[in-house]
Order: structure tokens, then sequence, then C-alpha cells
């Protein structure tokens, strides 16, 4: 197998993989009313792609998604009606606020905020969310503000 078509075949098995965790998620968020297709799984996986492009970001191990996936499914604001809309605007949103925090916050810090006022001041708002309250808070990480990280 020369290194290009060893490339393409762990690209491909990459890809596999990815697909399977996050409709696997779909065992612990039917619950909650919500699940993903395989064609959803894939869509938010090219959405990754390109917010980690935009923000200039890598990951490895399967990325943010069944973190954000498993933090958010439970909440009163998102139906399946919304779901995948919800989760390509969180990706995008945690993908900006993590460059904007300065990476001074963890990632499960970064989605436990983002939950914490999704729900509460925000009552479901992603515009809301990213443009008041993240902002907010990241500027004070950026002044040197070192406090707990739920707190405002």
């Amino acid at each position: 197998m020369n290194d290009s078509s060893l490339t393409s075949y762990l690209l491909n098995a990459d890809i596999k993989n990815s697909l399977a965790a996050l409709v696997s998620c779909n065992q612990y968020t039917n619950q909650f009313g919500v699940s993903l297709t395989e064609e959803d799984a894939a869509q938010l996986l090219e959405c990754r792609k390109e917010s980690l492009t935009e923000f200039g970001r890598i990951e490895f191990e399967g990325g943010i998604l069944p973190k954000l996936i498993f933090e958010f499914c439970d909440s009163p604001y998102i139906y399946q009606d919304n779901y995948m809309d919800t989760l390509i605007t969180l990706q995008s949103i945690f993908y900006l606020y993590k460059n904007e925090s300065l990476d001074e916050l963890s990632d499960d810090e970064l989605l436990h905020y983002m939950k914490i006022h999704f729900e509460g001041e925000c009552q479901g708002s992603l515009e809301y969310l990213e443009d008041t309250c993240l902002n907010n808070f990241c500027r004070k990480i950026r002044e040197g503000w070192r406090g707990e990280f739920d707190e405002e």
C-alpha cells in the first residue's frame, strides 16, 4: 500500500468511526426525544471540519461533538425539529469561544458554562448565548479574571 492509499484508508476509517460514535449517542439521547440519523451525523462532521478550518483548530479522538451532544441533549429548549441546527450552531460557538477564552477553559468547563447560561438567562437563545453571555465572559478571561468558571 502506498502512502496516499494508506492516508485515504485511515481517513475513511476515522470518518466511519466518528459516524458510528455520533449515531451511538442515540442510545442515550432517545430518552430525551432527540436522535441523529447517519446522514445527520455526516452533516455534523462536515460542519465540524468547516468550523475547525474557520477557527484554525484541530481535534483528536472524535472531537467535541459527543460531549456537546451529551451536555445539551436533555435541554428543554432542544427538540427533534431544532436538534441538528442547534448542534451545528453550538459546535461553531464552542470553537469560537475556545479561541476567545485563550484556551484558558477546559472543553468540559466551556461546555458546562454554555449549558448553564443557555438554559438560564439565555432561555434557549443561541444568539444571546454567543453575542452576550460568552462574549462578556471571555472578555473577563482575556482581562485576567480567574474566578470560578460558572460565575458571572
